[in-house]
């Protein structure tokens, strides 16, 4: 009767923690054979166990090796006995046979109870980490759980992930129970479970948030070549098809813009550039300072750099607020940018083109006390410090172009993970069982 309620609580594990049920079983076997090994046999000994699922009890093998002289008896066993076991037996087999021990299913209870539930714990952890391992580079949604200095955390459901100050939006605002839509950065495995990095301000969140909004990108017959973004405030985004036939711009812009608003709205308004990409520099680098004209492109293979040159009146548009079109510029196609008015007077604005290196891995927790650190210093980053500067008339003058150009769309566009805590009344059930068990 105590085996099948012991059945019956690993039963109820299975299905709190969406675990399988083959893990459990094979763990609680597992244990079972160490507890049996610690009381009756030898740690070198070789010893079995099958768990029946519908009853609950445990049937002990054991493993020996057939030998004319037996120096170990945990280990050995007399060819006389070994033939009683196994007719056709002889010197240097190994023989498998039922162990029976009266009180087993007692110290078995008393001595596996902790390794059964750590084991089940760990199996619990390989199970989340693989989950959340496979969306690496994909969207989810997620609950702000609590805000610790800088650092978001965020309830995904089986596990919390975080988003430290480098990876969220500045300007956004953050507060316990927010739903937000985030990109998976880097799942690492730890001792106390999955680390999840989360960002906000990932360029490829906008790819993600893009391939669910046009169905072109997932079929194949659109390609996003390249992204370069600013959070919170813009991003380019060139694109090329093969197809005949497709405008792989007006694909991602959308009847109206409906398709482009649709990700800018989950991204707080962050202002989008859709460009053609073009395997010629010239056209290329052209195209990515849209919506500026251009009237010219010089390039240098050698050093990657071009020059380009501009009408006067549109330097403004084509160097970007603070230098940040032509800084886009440079980093979605890869080249260093000069730009030059048509005078020739000199260079008015350089973008050095940044390559995007893959991510280092991080220590989440090691960042977490650097943040921590940090905040103690007064260096850590506020995300809700945002950054007020006057506009000059030429800037002013430089929106309202922009917004009069729809045929040049300018539209405006993590760990120390955690376990979600494990519910102790399962351990407890359990525990309770094990311990009647132990008791008889």
């Amino acid at each position: 009767m105590e085996d099948k309620k012991f059945m019956a609580a690993i039963n109820q594990i299975c299905a709190e923690k969406n675990i399988p049920k083959e893990i459990v079983l094979e763990t609680v076997e597992a244990a079972l054979a160490a507890a049996y090994k610690k009381d009756y046999g030898h740690k070198e000994q070789e010893v079995r166990v099958e768990l029946d699922e519908e009853t609950g009890h445990p049937t002990i093998y054991v493993l020996k090796e057939v030998a004319e002289e037996v120096e170990n008896p945990h280990l050995q066993l007399t060819l006389d006995n070994a033939v009683k076991l196994k007719k056709d037996a002889k010197i240097g087999d190994t023989i498998e046979f039922q162990e029976f021990v009266s009180d087993f299913g007692r110290i078995a209870a008393q001595t596996a109870k902790q390794v059964i539930i750590q084991r089940i714990r760990e199996a619990e952890r390989d199970i989340i980490f693989s989950e959340y391992k496979e969306k690496e580079g994909d969207l989810l949604n997620g609950i702000v759980q609590r805000i610790e200095g800088s650092n978001i955390f965020v309830d995904l459901g089986r596990a919390t992930g975080v988003i430290f100050p480098q990876e969220q939006v500045q300007g956004e605002r953050y507060y316990n129970g927010q739903r937000l839509k985030l990109f998976i950065v880097k799942v690492d495995q730890s001792s106390k479970g999955p680390q999840i990095l989360l960002s906000r301000s990932h360029p490829g969140m906008v790819k993600k948030l893009f391939e669910l909004e046009v169905p072109e990108i997932v079929a194949g017959t659109v390609e996003i070549k390249s992204i370069a973004r600013e959070a919170g405030q813009r991003s380019k985004i060139a694109v090329f098809s093969e197809a005949g036939g497709v405008d792989p711009v007006g694909s991602l812009v959308g009847q109206r813009g409906i398709r482009v608003q649709s990700v800018m709205a989950e991204i707080g308004d962050e202002k989008i550039d859709v460009i053609l990409w073009n395997e010629d520099a010239k056209t290329y680098v052209a195209n990515a300072l849209s919506p500026s004209k251009v009237s010219e492109v010089m390039v240098d293979e050698a050093e990657k750099r071009a020059k380009v040159k501009v009408p006067d009146d549109q330097l403004s548009l084509a160097i970007g607020k603070q230098g940040q079109n032509v800084r886009l510029a440079a980093k979605l196609t890869g080249w260093n940018i000069d730009i030059l008015g048509t005078d020739d007077y000199g260079i008015e604005a350089t973008a050095e083109a940044v390559e995007d290196k893959p991510q280092a891995k991080r220590n989440i927790e090691d960042e977490i006390i650097k943040n921590i650190e940090n905040q103690e210093q007064g260096e850590t980053l506020n995300v809700e410090e945002v950054q007020k500067s006057s506009k000059t008339p030429e800037e002013t003058v430089v929106e309202e172009i922009q917004e009069k150009t729809p045929e040049e769309t300018e539209v405006s566009e993590t760990v120390e993970a955690e376990n979600v805590p494990a519910e102790e009344k399962t351990e407890e059930n359990l525990e309770d069982v094990l311990a009647s068990k132990a008791g008889q």
